[in-house]
């Protein structure tokens, strides 16, 4: 068993990409292939369920065909996926019966004001953990229903099936045999009861949710299930699933109460261990479950930024100021500071600790000086500033100060935006050997259920820096540039809404 190797399965809102991971975490094999958002109305982000599924088997098959016989070591499967993504599918034909509704789609706001009309806002909040957000998937489903008597009559009889992109994984990698989930994603829904680990009845009532849709729950790190031999063409365990940024958390070997990790993707996420309780927060962050092993549920505190990777794609595609994202860390280099400019990439909204969907992409400061690579280094600073909203936040909430950062994802790869972000937040950002970190954690989870590594003191040992960053800034700069800041975001919220 400790020869295996460990397929993991990283489908994103932006590509799918499987990897193949040995005892060590070295990555033997990678494919990835892009997949497509549509925005059919201003705010909405929609997907096809079917290319999720399509490119996720696609590369799959791709990374198994590479090593050819060596493919008969592949111990297990592991997930880590998009979260709170929702898909409706035909339980008889397997086939999505309406566009997945991806996380940053703001479609279904309206729903989210009924809830705190009905006074139901901090019911919620107690039950899930979460603060009532388009972001999460219980008003998506309720919209698709509520649009659609029949596709509701259908859902009440249980022909229709929900799931976020994990089930719909699982799902198809059975051959449609299993209907599943993680308590990760459970948690990401707004239905589910973090307190007592199970689907919260009150809540499915009040969104008007049928029971018949929902996956059953099952643990992070067990075996479920294997492949279907029409899919992948061998019979491989399916033995770990996890939502992405839970992943990361694992993979980062982020496994004590206070160990905090930051990943740059689409959006950001900051998640913070609290151990083997949830911590409420006073501050609009999320308490969302990190894993469950065996019969042991572990906790943490959550900030969700919707837009910073996707504020560089807005420069490289929406103002074409740069050709490829990675030339956004030159174009910043090009200029000593932002000038003056700030940017506040609202353009979905603000997320946590703000949750203003009315918020919209604003920038202020622009002088007759200004130039592209003004606007570039305001962009990097503009995810740096929101990172350290949410860590002071989550400081406060947790009673645990914070020693050093945890990063990775695409932009983690950029070394003029980590040492901004040290900067500004104070603390030491610190960048691993690998920045896989997600596909990583969905492996290590799956190669404790099979055998491959013993427990997580020893995952704790493959943990490795490949870079600090020390901040280098001063206290005082640090506080004044940040007080600029938040005068820049006061000028954003509400913009939608006519405040």
């Amino acid at each position: 068993m400790a020869q295996g190797l460990i397929l993991a399965l990283d489908q994103g809102t932006t590509s799918s990409r499987a990897m193949l991971f040995d005892a060590s975490g070295r990555i033997v094999a990678v494919a990835q292939r892009p997949t497509n958002q549509r925005y059919p109305e201003p705010g909405w982000v929609n997907q096809d369920a079917a290319e999720i599924w399509e490119t996720t088997l696609a590369v799959a098959r791709d990374v198994i065909h590479s090593i050819g016989a060596e493919s008969a070591r592949i111990t297990a499967v592991g997930i880590a996926n998009q979260r709170e993504t929702t898909i409706l599918w035909d339980r008889g034909t397997g086939r999505p019966v309406a566009p997945a509704i991806v996380w940053q789609s703001r479609q279904t706001a309206a729903l989210v004001d009924a809830i705190r009309d009905r006074g139901m806002a901090d019911v919620y909040r107690r039950t899930t953990g979460l603060v009532p957000d388009a972001y999460f998937s219980a008003t998506k489903i309720a919209w698709l229903l509520d649009r659609d008597a029949e596709l509701r009559r259908r859902a009440e009889a249980g022909e229709v099936l929900f799931g976020t992109v994990d089930s719909w994984l699982l799902w198809n990698l059975s051959g449609g045999r299993h209907h599943l989930t993680d308590p990760s994603n459970a948690s990401r829904t707004m239905l589910y009861d973090i307190h007592a680990g199970d689907w919260s009845a009150p809540l499915l009532a009040d969104m008007a949710i049928p029971p018949a849709v929902l996956p059953a729950v099952r643990a992070n790190s067990e075996i479920l299930f294997t492949t279907d031999p029409t899919t992948l063409g061998v019979e491989i365990p399916v033995a770990g699933v996890v939502g992405d940024q839970q992943a990361a958390l694992f993979g980062q070997a982020c496994f004590a109460p206070g160990q905090a990790k930051n990943t740059y993707g689409t959006g950001s996420f900051l998640l913070m261990n609290t151990g083997s309780a949830p911590k409420a927060s006073r501050h609009e962050l999320l308490a969302t479950v990190a894993w469950r092993l065996d019969d042991r549920t572990e906790y943490a505190l959550e900030g969700s930024i919707f837009v910073t990777g996707a504020a560089v794609q807005w420069l490289r595609d929406g103002l074409g100021l740069i050709a490829e994202a990675a030339a956004v860390e030159p174009l910043a280099a090009s200029v000593p500071d932002s000038g003056g400019v700030v940017f506040v990439p609202a353009l979905t909204g603000l997320g946590a600790p703000h949750w203003d969907p009315a918020a919209r992409g604003t920038v202020v400061g622009i002088s007759r000086g200004t130039t592209a690579g003004h606007l570039a280094r305001a962009t990097l600073e503009a995810i740096a500033f929101q990172v350290r909203d949410v860590l002071e936040a989550m400081t406060l909430d947790a009673g645990i100060g914070v020693t050093e950062l945890r990063v990775d994802g695409g932009a983690a790869r950029n070394d003029l935006l980590l040492q901004i972000q040290a900067d500004l937040l104070g603390v030491p950002v610190v960048r691993p050997r690998s920045v896989e970190t997600t596909a990583l954690g969905a492996a290590y989870l799956a190669g404790l259920a099979t055998g491959v590594w013993r427990d997580q003191e020893e995952l704790a040992t493959q943990w490795q820096a490949d870079r600090r960053f020390d901040p280098a800034m001063a206290a005082t700069e640090r506080d004044d540039r940040y007080a600029t800041w938040r005068r820049a975001v006061d000028r954003a919220r509400g913009w939608a809404g006519g405040a």
